[in-house]
């Protein structure tokens, strides 16, 4: 799959999301060739990915995430106008209170998303500023996978998957999965892990991760 493959109903292009990235490390302060030190990356790749000219991983994404302590809902998308939020009405509402989850549509026309370079699509299915979670479907071309085959993803949090078209490789630390559709599985993301289709048909999985705020700058990504 070409590196900048884009859908239609795709809300950051490469240039937005790379402008976006550059100015999550801005505001915290560190240099190019720092943030390249932290991911084990050439200064050039990311000055690329900045400048939308290539599209970053699965795993660069995760890193990039776990350098500033950010969700990498918050790195991927702008909270979009399109979610249908209804205000709580319960009594136990408190003004004083942040608002939690309360009722909210995200309609599947113009739903957020984004293809990256290792050949995987990212579908935002929900979001909620002031939580922790990720409500993602993603999708696995023939080919491809969250990181290079000898490379594996780590961070802060746990993780949810259920697969529900094709078969998804699943290697987590020692151990090796292929789920079918209907299957499921959960994981301490810390573990090191990689998602991979090695086969001919497309996969798509729903996934849900929770506590990935919080990370340590040192942490992998996925």
């Amino acid at each position: 799959m070409p590196k900048e493959t884009a859908l239609a109903n795709v809300t950051d292009a490469p240039g937005i999301l790379g402008a976006r990235l550059r100015e999550i490390r801005l505001r915290n302060g560190v240099g190019l060739r720092e943030l390249a030190r932290r991911l084990d990356l050439s200064p050039s790749a990311i000055s690329q990915i900045e400048t939308g000219k290539m599209q970053p991983s699965v795993r660069t994404l995760y890193a990039f995430a776990s350098a500033f302590g950010v969700p990498v809902d918050e790195v991927l998308f702008e909270r979009e106008p399109g979610v249908e939020v209804a205000p709580d009405k319960s009594e136990s509402a408190s003004p004083q209170l942040a608002p939690g989850p309360g009722l909210a549509v995200q309609r599947a026309e113009g739903r957020p998303s984004i293809t990256l370079n290792s050949g995987v699509t990212w579908e935002r299915l929900m979001f909620w500023a002031d939580e922790d979670v990720e409500f993602i479907e993603a999708t696995y071309e023939p080919g491809g996978a969250s990181a290079p085959e000898s490379a594996f993803v780590r961070h802060d949090g746990h993780e949810f998957g259920h697969v529900l078209t094709g078969k998804l490789r699943v290697v987590v630390g020692f151990d090796e999965f292929v789920l079918g559709p209907g299957d499921s599985i959960t994981f301490p993301s810390s573990t090191p892990h990689r998602l991979s289709n090695a086969g001919d048909e497309t996969v798509r999985a729903i996934w849900v991760v929770r506590g990935r705020r919080g990370a340590n700058p040192g942490d992998d990504g996925g």
